[in-house]
Parts: structure tokens; sequence; C-alpha cells
């Protein structure tokens, strides 16, 4: 498993960024940087994943998501049509959990929620 603070260390050493030249393209300090390489934070705001991956010219989802090969498909036009918005979801979600905006115990009922509605939509196809 590669953490945020691997991924973000390894693609500015690949790019041959300094912590403080990353932190002024996305509009953070080089402390920030440092406290997601080192510390293992992660960015309070969700708009910077996007300015990271901008940076890093890679997947947002890449970034935000510990297992590097969640696969939910591609980009090409044989792509089933709810996987890029299913994409979409999973990233704003990722964001929020990361965000430290909820409880745990918000995460957990969201997670249950989804769960059920996952299991219904299950049980509401078989019918057709």
């Amino acid at each position: 498993m590669t953490t945020f603070g691997d991924k973000i260390r390894k693609l500015r050493k690949e790019k041959k960024m300094t912590q403080q030249k990353l932190g002024d393209m996305v509009g953070v300090s080089h402390r920030t940087i440092r406290s997601w390489e080192v510390e293992g934070r992660y960015p309070k705001q969700s708009s910077l994943y996007q300015k990271l991956a901008d940076a890093f010219q890679c997947q947002v989802s890449y970034l935000m998501n510990d297992n590097e090969t969640v696969c939910l498909g591609n980009d090409e036009p044989s792509e089933y049509a709810g996987a890029k918005q299913a994409r979409q979801i999973l990233e704003q979600v990722a964001a929020l959990f990361a965000s430290g905006t909820m409880t745990n115990e918000d995460k957990t009922i969201f997670m249950d929620e989804m769960t059920r509605l996952y299991l219904a939509s299950k049980k509401n196809r078989r019918k057709w």
C-alpha cells in the first residue's frame, strides 16, 4: 500500500521539484508539503487534490486512494456509462473523508447507507 505522502514525495522527486516549488504551485507552504510527505497528513481542502494532480499530470483518484489499483474502467469509449460518474463520486468521498470534517461515526453511517443502497439496487435489478 502506498500512502498519499509516499505518492507526493515520489511524484515530486520524479518531477525534480523541491517542497517549496510544489508548495508555490499549489498554494501551500513547504511545511504543508512536508507534513503530507513525512507526517502522514492530508490536504484539508479538497481542491488541493486537483491542484496536485495538475502539477503532477496524474489522475486525482491516484492521489486519493492508498490502493493504487482501484479500477473502475478507463476513459476509452468502451467504458460503461456510469464509470466516470462513479469515479468522480469516489474522488469526492475520499476528499471528504480525508478532510477531517466527518467523525468516524458519520463515516460509518455513510458507508452503511452506501452499502444499503447498493444492496437495494441489486435486489431491484433482479426483479427486471
